[in-house]
């Protein structure tokens, strides 16, 4: 999917300067990377706004058009304002087609439905991540990773090494090796393993034989039975 940004070159810097075009429907924003320097420039807030708002452009290779000359960049960060819907700055890299690049992709879970854990198996299946970090040459980059649970079972989970990743991508791990990507538990299933006990236990591990129904020890003389009362005499 081929998206295009359309920007200019931005002529006047500084925070007074942001701040004008801000106010006459301008974003600043910032080209980096590559073999070129730093470019400033500066993009129509509303057409971007939109853009922003699809999945596709946070994961995905960009045509950006400056002053009408193309390059492929990628986004890589923005400032929106505090508590209006208004994009502060944004900056752009450039991409290099034989240099990997790294990026966080979306993950579309597809098939929760049709697992024997939920039809079958009364689970919930919780989404632990939303996205995962790739690499790959800007060629192989996909614009989300699907995550196919039709096979998940109740009480277990898929993980990263599940995944199935497209050509000439692989994940970047930070910290755990093989994190847990989602999972499926029945509701209320562990807390019952927990109250769950063996009827034995509800007897104190201290109880013992009433004194007068134990054994006497080997080779101890049998106790003496107690004289019996006499009647009363009438």
């Amino acid at each position: 999917m081929k998206i295009e940004v359309i920007a200019s070159t931005r002529k006047l810097q500084g925070t007074g300067a942001s701040r004008r075009l801000r106010r006459a429907g301008k974003v600043p924003g910032v080209v980096y990377g590559g073999d070129k320097p730093a470019a400033v420039i500066e993009l129509d807030h509303n057409p971007l706004f939109h853009a922003m708002r699809k999945e596709a452009f946070h994961a995905s290779i960009l045509d950006l058009k400056i002053d009408g000359n193309a390059e492929q960049v990628l986004l890589r960060d923005y400032q929106m304002h505090a508590f209006r819907q208004q994009i502060q700055h944004i900056d752009f890299q450039r991409v290099d087609a034989n240099r990997e690049i790294h990026i966080r992709v979306p993950l579309h879970f597809v098939n929760a439905e049709l697992s024997q854990a939920v039809k079958f198996g009364g689970a919930i299946v919780s989404h632990v991540m939303n996205e995962v970090e790739i690499a790959c040459l800007p060629r192989d980059l996909p614009e989300f990773i699907e995550v196919d649970l039709k096979d998940i079972t109740a009480g277990h989970a898929v993980h990263v090494k599940d995944l199935k990743l497209p050509a000439g991508v692989r994940v970047v791990a930070h910290g755990a090796d093989n994190p847990v990507v989602a999972s499926a538990m029945v509701p209320g299933a562990a807390k019952e393993e927990e109250n769950a006990a063996p009827a034995a236990a509800d007897v104190p591990a201290t109880a013992q034989k009433k004194p007068a129904d134990a054994a006497p020890a080997k080779g101890a003389a049998p106790a003496k039975a107690a004289p019996a009362k006499k009647d009363a005499k009438k």
